[in-house]
C-alpha cells in the first residue's frame, strides 16, 4: 500500500504510540510505502527543527533521512490543488494525485 503521511501523523508516529506509530512500524516492516514530495519533505524538516528545541532528547533527523532514502518521491510540478481549508494541506493531495495513490474512505474505521 502506498501511503502519504501528513506531517502531524509522521511526527506523532515518532513521539507516541498508537495508529501513527503503527504506520511507521508498517513502513519499517515494508508493509507500506511512504510517498512524498519535495514540499512534504521540506515541511518534515521545518517541523522537526522547531520541535528539536523543545524535545532535545528525540532526534528526528535520522528518521527523516531514512524516509528520504527509502520513500518514493513524486514530482508534483504541474499539480495545483486548492481545495483544503488550510492551504498548507494541499501539498498532500497534490502528492496523492501525482503519485496515483488510491483513496480508501473506510481505512480509518477498522
Amino acid at each position: 500500500m502506498r501511503t502519504i503521511l501528513d506531517t502531524n501523523v509522521f511526527i506523532s508516529g515518532i513521539f507516541f504510540s498508537g495508529p501513527p506509530s503503527q504506520l511507521l512500524k508498517a513502513w519499517e516492516n515494508q508493509n507500506i510505502q511512504i510517498v512524498l514530495s519535495k514540499q512534504i519533505l521540506a515541511e518534515y524538516y521545518r517541523v522537526s527543527a522547531a520541535l528539536s528545541s523543545k524535545f532535545s532528547t528525540v532526534n528526528i533527523l535520522p528518521i527523516i533521512e531514512l524516509v528520504t532514502i527509502h520513500g518514493q518521491f513524486v514530482d508534483t510540478q504541474g499539480f495545483n490543488i486548492s481545495i483544503c481549508e488550510d492551504p498548507d494541506d494541499n501539498k498532500f493531495l497534490e502528492c496523492a494525485v501525482a503519485g496515483k495513490c488510491k483513496f480508501s474512505p473506510d481505512l480509518g474505521t477498522k
